[in-house]
C-alpha cells in the first residue's frame, strides 16, 4: 500500500509540473501573437475574448461549485457552509470563497470557521466593501475599479490549494461585481457547477424560473450542472408544498432539494456541522 501511496504522489506531483509548463507556453502563446502578426485572427481573437477562462477550464484538478441564489438572504451562506462541512467531514480537502462581500463580514467568518481557518479572511473574501450595497456600487465609491481577470485569477489560485471549492456568490445572478461583468459572466468564465438557492415560499416560482431561465441562456449548456434548492424558513405558507412540484414541472431536468428550517442560531459553526450530520445523505445526493 505504501508503495501505491508513493507511486499516486509521484503522479500527482508530475501532473501538476504539466500543468505549470503547458500554463507558461500557453502564456507565452498569447503574449508572442499580440505583437507579433502571424496574419492568424483566430489566435488574436482567443487572447483577447477568453484570457484564463479556458486554462481555469482545461487544466484545472479541482471541482467547482458556485452557490449562487434569486436573491439576497436566501440561504446561499449556510448551504456553502453545510456542504464545505459535509466535503470535509467526508476527507475531501474543500475550500471556501466568498469573492465579492458587502457590509457586515459574517458570512466570511462562519466560511472561514468551517475551514479551520485554512484560509484568511482576505484570501476567503478578497473584495470587500463595508457598504451594504452592490459591489460595483460600493467599488465606485471608494474609486477602485475591479476586473473580471482578477477575480478568475484568485479563484484560479484558491482553486490549486484544494480537491474541491465551494464559491458563494453576492445577492443573484445580474449583480452587478464591476463595470462590465456580473455574477453570471463569472459562473460562465469559470464553466462550474452551479447550485441555485431559492426561498420555500410564496414567489420562488417567479424568482426560480427566470434565474435558471437567464443561466440557461448565457451558459448555453444542459441543466445536468444546474441544481436548485428550496430553503424552508420558520414561517409557513400554503405554497410550501406545492413549490417543489410546480418547479419540478416546469424545470423536468433539474434536480430539485429541499432543505427544512434549520434554526433560529443555524449560520453559527456549531449548529452548521450538526445540520451537516443530520442532512449527510441530502447533502451526498447533492454532490453527486
Amino acid at each position: 500500500m505504501n508503495l501505491v501511496s508513493q507511486a499516486f504522489r509521484m503522479l500527482h506531483k508530475f501532473l501538476r509540473q504539466l500543468r505549470s509548463a503547458l500554463l507558461l507556453l500557453l502564456l507565452m502563446l498569447l503574449i508572442f501573437s499580440r505583437f507579433f502578426d502571424f496574419g492568424c485572427t483566430a489566435m488574436r481573437k482567443f487572447a483577447a475574448e477568453n484570457r484564463l477562462s479556458f486554462f481555469i477550464t482545461a487544466m484545472r484538478e479541482s471541482r467547482l461549485i458556485f452557490i449562487t441564489g434569486t436573491d439576497t438572504g436566501v440561504g446561499k451562506t449556510v448551504l456553502s457552509a453545510m456542504l464545505l462541512s459535509h466535503l470535509r467531514a467526508g476527507g475531501c480537502h474543500a475550500l471556501g470563497l466568498k469573492p465579492f462581500c458587502s457590509g457586515a463580514r459574517a458570512d466570511v467568518d462562519l466560511l472561514r470557521a468551517v475551514q479551520a481557518r485554512e484560509l484568511t479572511r482576505e484570501e476567503i473574501n478578497p473584495f470587500y466593501f463595508p457598504e451594504p450595497v452592490a459591489p460595483l456600487v460600493a467599488a465606485r465609491r471608494h474609486r477602485r475599479k475591479i476586473k473580471l481577470a482578477d477575480v478568475l485569477t484568485h479563484v484560479t489560485h484558491v482553486a490549486r490549494l484544494c480537491e474541491c471549492l465551494v464559491i458563494e456568490g453576492a445577492g443573484g445572478l445580474l449583480v452587478p461585481l464591476g463595470s462590465d461583468f456580473t455574477t453570471l459572466e463569472l459562473i460562465t468564465r469559470l464553466g462550474c457547477e452551479v447550485i441555485i438557492v431559492s426561498r420555500n415560499k410564496l414567489g420562488t416560482i417567479n424568482h426560480t424560473l427566470l434565474t435558471v431561465q437567464a443561466l440557461r441562456q448565457h451558459r448555453h449548456t444542459s441543466s445536468k450542472s444546474v441544481k436548485l434548492v428550496l430553503m424552508s424558513g420558520q414561517s409557513w405558507d400554503l405554497s410550501c408544498n406545492s413549490n417543489p412540484h410546480v418547479l419540478a414541472e416546469f424545470l423536468p431536468s433539474v434536480q430539485i432539494f429541499t432543505l427544512p428550517f434549520l434554526g433560529r442560531n443555524c449560520s453559527a459553526p456549531g449548529a452548521i456541522k450538526s445540520a451537516a450530520k443530520k442532512m449527510k445523505k441530502t447533502l451526498a445526493r447533492l454532490l453527486q
